[in-house]
């Protein structure tokens, strides 16, 4: 039996699953934390009741656990790959808060509750930055004065690092191809939004930056903008710091432009007329070319450019449009493969470039990471004292 709880804290949300090996034994999630009328008060409250509801759906099902995996959005510049969680890494966790305001401290939350629920479980931390400690410092380094950007931790950390691990990984593995030798540009399409450069298993450019607002357009999310914007804003407008950032993570994006933020409403809205709409699209669509653009030139030889996350998975027509003009780079979509379900290749028989859409899973992700990290441990030291029998 090798059993792992996965808590992935969220601005206002838990997800959780719990793992025997590759089998999902339970699953689910607590909504609206902390919000009015909403759920439960706060994270830490939210992860109790989920460590209860476990207890009593099943005495059995937090025995014998192996770890708890926590997703943790930002490790800052110290951590590049997952570790145990002890003292000294909560504290490090906890000075990294003002990169991840929104989301360290929930992260934290789910840590603290489990460490004193479960005292003898080895603890893993999971970071979304993690997999692009990788980048060449060409590819992290903005261009501003060295001295400021080292002394305030500015340089580009990108986000989305399990989805993006595990879908370039499972990419090989639909294309029965090595990881190890594979070039693939994976795009996560949800209300976030990434693309990432994928060299032989390692990130080597990544759409988001220092925060999740850098690069593609997401729901509610500007991406990528001139910074002049936002002196203009507060000089122009009299905007407030505050304001301009609730601007241009909570009220642009496609939500600024076509009032909506969800892509099947825009879908709708643009094949029924609505210009404002159709230039959301196609705002949308053109800057998620631009990266495959500019990513195919960075890797020089690309196998694969694969989909995920919601709108990834499930929206042909943004697939089909993001692609589109590129084939003299050997990148098409076969428009009756396009239409479907599942993992699958959607590109035209014989392509130069494999179009994949694989289903993402980051808690499962960070499931294996957890376990790797705490076997390892147990292997190095014996068994962790006061362990659940």
């Amino acid at each position: 039996m090798s059993r792992v709880l996965v808590l992935n804290c969220g601005s206002s949300s838990v997800k959780y699953r719990l793992y025997d090996g590759e089998e999902v034994l339970r699953k689910g999630a607590v909504e609206r934390v902390g919000e009015p009328g909403g759920g439960p008060a706060d994270h830490e409250t939210a992860v109790r009741e989920i460590l209860d509801g476990l207890d009593q759906l099943d005495p059995t099902g937090l025995t014998g656990l192996t770890a708890v995996g926590h997703r943790v959005v930002h490790g800052g510049r110290r951590f590049a790959e997952p570790v145990l969680v002890d003292d000294a890494v909560f504290a490090a966790i906890e000075e990294l808060v003002p990169l991840a305001p929104l989301h360290n401290p929930a992260n934290l939350a789910g840590i603290r509750v489990a460490r004193e629920a479960l005292p003898g479980v080895p603890q893993v931390a999971v970071f979304d930055t993690a997999f692009h400690h990788t980048l060449p410092e060409a590819a992290a380094t903005y261009a501003i004065d060295r001295d400021t950007a080292r002394r305030y931790d500015i340089r580009r950390y990108g986000f989305h690092g399990t989805s993006h691990a595990y879908v370039s990984r499972r990419t090989a593995e639909l294309l029965g191809r090595p990881y190890a030798e594979l070039n693939t540009i994976t795009l996560h399409l949800g209300n976030g939004a990434s693309a990432c450069a994928v060299a032989g298993g390692h990130s080597v450019a990544t759409s988001m930056g220092m925060s999740p607002l850098e690069g593609l357009v997401m729901g509610t999310r500007s991406g990528d903008l001139d910074p002049t914007v936002i002196f203009h804003l507060r000089r122009e407008a009299g905007m407030g710091i505050d304001e301009i950032d609730d601007l241009l993570n909570h009220r642009s994006g496609l939500l600024g432009l076509a009032g909506v933020n969800d892509v099947r409403e825009v879908l709708a809205r643009r094949d029924a007329g609505d210009p404002a709409a159709t230039l959301a699209l196609d705002v949308y669509t053109r800057r998620i070319t631009g990266y495959v653009g500019a990513y195919y030139a960075l890797l020089g030889r690309v196998d694969a450019v694969t989909f995920t996350a919601g709108v990834g998975e499930h929206a042909a027509g943004v697939r089909a449009a993001a692609l589109a003009g590129l084939g003299r780079l050997g990148i098409a979509v076969d428009p009756a493969r396009n239409d479907g379900d599942g993992d699958r290749v959607i590109s035209p028989a014989g392509a130069e470039v494999a179009v994949c859409v694989i289903g993402t899973d980051e808690e499962r992700e960070i499931a294996r990471e957890a376990r790797t990290v705490a076997e390892a441990a147990t292997a190095d030291w014996g068994d962790p004292p006061g362990r659940r029998p």
